[in-house]
């Protein structure tokens, strides 16, 4: 139990809640028994016999009741035999409750629940039996639902006097808070959730035990927030007439009203003595690295040094690219034909040769590049620099908490930290997730990009959909435009991590039922160029090519000399070519919906409009052409954001964000508790500032230490 299910106390157990509740249901006749539900019957017993099978080996037991409305088949196997074989004999009378289905044409229960009834048992005790709420956990293969019930029953003694074994609970919350807001006290709500009576009990016990998690967690934020802000940082104010100024002037189009907005925000924070922890979060294609760009330039002109962290050598290589670009010559300080206020931008990634790798090293360590652009190779121990004032972490969600903590470091004081991210988090996960962050959203883009169509093509209902898909394709590159084909996978079934499709959903029915594996780019390249695109110039992008054959791709797409890329998801952050109008997504049920929002904001980058068709084999009905419906249906990705979480279990959410911890959220729905949340913010906020110590407050001191295991309390701090 403790490894399977991380339950090694008795306080764990009884933190282990049910998952839902089954009702054993309302009495069915025998012959309205409705298929795949759960019912209950209650009748007599006609027949019982043992069959044995396997050569004796094996026994089954069939059971036939009858109510005088129908009759049923009961069957139980192996060991499970003995009890009903004795207490089912013909002229029993007994409840019986369990699934319906079919077995050779007949409908059937398999190993029901029964409780036979003597002549006394009335009808309040037949009531009884069908309307009892049977608690279901969060089980594993080691540890069945219910053992573990059996394990609470044990812990919480006899129905009646559970109290004395909740007696010496720690509740975190404090009692005016608890009676203020009109909430159950901790053992209450423990003992109603085990052992509801009504469907009221559990509602009780739920909004209080969501409190305790949404409370300990926001006092945990609110203390971080806190020792952040009595950090010392230097102030980076940008001098009049310096880099910046000289950047904005050279921009040939002016800033939109969003990005002037977070600029300010960003630089009022950079002037501040303690630093900046700032989420920039923005639509694909609104503008983010603009914004980021004029901060580092800002920290640049202050004297300082500036670091953009990106997740993949792709990614680094391409914002080091437009980075320069939209510099010019500002980004060649010291160098022939360099402006005078200019400064030097390196690059600096794990695959460089050593001898750029050491002029970049030298460059940092002298103060000569005032910006660097890299991947995890700027947090090894031999990078040293003159002066760090500024990290800009692009998609966040990449990175694991020690990263980020190894580069804030370097700085000699802790550097301002600027998390941007293209994945838009509504506000209640952002407040859970990113609790100790100031957020600013960039919601409008930039003028000059062009709407993007997005449609659901049905391949296996509809295969002509597919054949025009292709065509669709064509038409755009004869227009002297380009297109991608996205794949999940790379081929060759090398493990291609890293390349799947992470942010798809876990594997649903449908997928089951597929068992095809997902769509290859090797195989896919191939039979797009001897097939439906063939004549035109196909090329492929995957994780698992060297370094300089990736680059050497991307330029000549970029440069116009590739029709179709067809890549894997390495394509989904960040690449920049405006004149790729259309993007076909191969498989597209095998991505979560963030994931295929960030690789449509590949194309309608330029003037022409966007085409991403969503190629799938699902069937109409399934939950998987929902999700791809709605991905079509909207470009709003905070609205594609919450149908993700809805879709998502919030451990995903929290667990991706909180570096691998496990998500301590077991009744909190971040995304239905939003209200919870905020007020649970403001009564945790309270609290630290009146006492940042908590020591009027031992209990909750407890609980946070219970959640802050030390792992945890690193993690937070880290930041």
């Amino acid at each position: 139990m403790a490894d399977h299910l991380d339950l090694h106390t008795v306080g764990d157990l009884l933190h282990h809640y049910p998952r839902r509740y089954a009702e054993r249901g309302e009495l069915t006749r025998l012959s309205d028994l409705p298929l795949d539900e759960h019912v209950t019957v209650v009748a007599q017993v006609a027949d019982a016999r043992v069959h044995t099978f396997n050569g004796g080996r094996g026994r089954r037991l069939e059971v036939t009741i009858t109510d005088g409305s129908g009759r049923l088949q009961l069957v139980f196997f192996g060991k499970g035999v003995h009890k009903p074989r004795a207490e089912l004999q013909p002229g029993t009378r007994a409840m019986f409750a369990g699934k319906v289905s079919v077995f050779n044409r007949k409908r059937q229960l398999a190993h029901p629940e029964f409780k036979a009834l003597g002549a006394e048992s009335g009808a309040e005790a037949v009531e009884a039996f069908a309307h009892q709420l049977l608690p279901l956990y969060p089980a594993c293969k080691q540890m069945e639902s219910w053992q573990i019930q059996q394990a609470v029953d044990t812990v919480l003694g006899p129905a009646g006097h559970e109290e004395a074994a909740l007696a010496g609970l720690v509740d975190p919350l404090p009692d005016s808070l608890r009676e203020g807001r009109g909430l159950a006290t901790l053992p209450e709500a423990l003992r109603k959730i085990h052992r509801p009576a009504t469907k009221t009990d559990i509602a009780m016990a739920r909004d209080r035990l969501k409190w305790d998690e949404a409370f300990v967690l926001q006092v945990a934020l609110a203390r971080r927030r806190r020792a952040e802000a009595q950090l010392p940082a230097a102030p980076r104010k940008p001098v009049p007439d310096g880099l910046l100024t000289a950047f904005d002037a050279r921009l040939p189009f002016t800033l939109t009203d969003g990005q002037r907005r977070v600029s300010e925000e960003i630089f009022a924070d950079l002037a501040t003595d303690h630093p900046m922890h700032r989420l920039l979060q923005g639509e694909v294609g609104s503008g983010k690295t603009m914004v980021a760009l004029r901060a580092m330039l800002g920290v640049v002109d202050a004297g300082g040094q500036a670091a953009m962290l990106a997740p993949t050598e792709v990614l680094a290589q391409q914002h080091h690219r437009s980075i320069t670009e939209m510099m010019g010559e500002l980004a060649e300080g010291g160098m022939l034909g360099g402006a005078e206020q200019g400064t030097k931008v390196v690059l600096l990634t794990g695959s460089m040769g050593a001898t750029a790798r050491r002029q970049a090293l030298l460059d940092l360590v002298t103060g000569e590049a005032g910006i660097v652009i890299g991947t995890h190779a700027l947090i090894e121990d031999k990078v040293q620099f003159h002066d760090l004032g500024l990290v800009v972490v692009d998609e966040q969600h990449r990175f694991g908490v020690e990263q980020r903590d190894a580069l804030r470091s370097k700085g000699k004081q802790p550097p301002h930290l600027l998390v941007m991210t293209a994945t838009p988090i509504p506000r209640t996960v952002a407040m859970t997730v990113f609790g100790d962050l100031e957020t600013s959203v960039l919601d409008q883009l930039p003028s000059g990009r062009s709407p993007i169509a997005s449609h659901v093509v049905p391949a296996k209902d509809k295969p002509h959909f597919l054949t025009r898909a292709w065509e669709r394709v064509r038409e755009e590159v004869a227009a002297g435009h380009q297109g991608y084909v996205v794949c999940p996978r790379i081929g060759d079934d090398i493990g291609d991590e890293g390349e799947t499709s992470k942010g798809a959903a876990s594997p649903s029915p449908e997928d089951e039922a597929e068992k095809r594996p997902p769509l290859a780019v090797v195989e896919v390249a191939e039979q797009l160029t001897k097939g439906p695109l063939s004549g035109l110039r196909v090329e492929v992008l995957h994780g698992r090519m060297q370094p300089e054959a990736k680059d050497d791709v991307m330029r000549r797409f970029a440069a116009g000399e590739v029709d179709v890329l067809v890549a894997t998801t390495v394509i989904e952050v960040g690449v920049n070519v405006p004149n790729a109008t259309a993007m076909v997504i191969m498989d597209a049920d095998r991505f979560g919906v963030s994931q295929l929002h960030q690789l449509r904001g590949r194309v309608g980058r330029g003037s022409a409009a966007g085409l991403c068709l969503l190629v799938t084999d699902m069937p109409e009905a399934s939950p998987a052409r929902a999700r791809l419906g709605a991905v079509a249906a909207t470009l709003d990705g905070f609205e594609l954001s919450r149908i993700d979480l809805e879709q998502r279990r919030e451990g995903d959410v929290l667990g991706q964000a909180q570096s691998g911890v496990r998500s301590s959220l077991r009744v909190l729905a971040v995304i239905d508790d939003e209200e919870v949340i905020a007020a649970a913010r403001e009564e945790a906020t309270a609290i630290v500032a009146d006492d940042p110590e908590l020591a009027g407050y031992p209990e909750l001191r407890t609980a946070l230490d219970a959640l802050l295991d030390k792992e945890r309390e690193e993690y937070l701090d880290k930041g």
